[in-house]
């Protein structure tokens, strides 16, 4: 008998849910140039990730890829406006003053561990640790919407 693979997250040690976009898809760079604010929702996909959802958590939108006008990292901030429903999480979503750029995040030696970073094709949504949010909060991150 195979023993169940290890949950990479739970609640308890969940900083925030990471949502992620390709930065050479043209609604992605609509979003970046809008501010998501037409975002009310992300598509994600199923797992026992999206079963621990819940209205009020925190969630970064991370974009990929090497566009000039989108680059790699943290764009936006926002939360959980309720659970997953088929592959959609609700969000409310605004572009942060400024991006996180992979660039900076990937040679900080508390970040480097970042799902994001280090499986970017990996799971939607992912996730920062509670001890990985705390270090990107001193970087500047502010998950306060206006």
């Amino acid at each position: 008998m195979t023993a169940p693979l290890a949950q990479a997250v739970t609640e308890g040690d969940l900083g925030a849910w990471v949502i992620k976009a390709r930065g050479s898809e043209p609604s992605t760079q609509e979003h970046v140039r809008s501010g998501f604010v037409q975002a009310s929702s992300w598509c994600v996909r199923r797992s026992y990730r999206t079963d621990l959802v819940r209205a009020g958590q925190p969630v970064l939108l991370w974009v990929s890829g090497r566009e000039a006008a989108a680059p790699a990292g943290i764009h936006a901030r926002g939360s959980t406006t309720g659970v997953v429903t088929g592959d959609r999480m609700p969000v409310r979503l605004e572009s942060l003053p400024r991006p996180l750029l992979r660039s900076e995040l990937a040679g900080h030696p508390a970040l480097e561990a970042l799902e994001v970073l280090r499986m970017p094709a990996g799971s939607n949504p992912s996730f920062v640790s509670r001890d990985q949010l705390v270090v990107l909060q001193e970087l500047g991150l502010d998950l306060r919407c206006t």
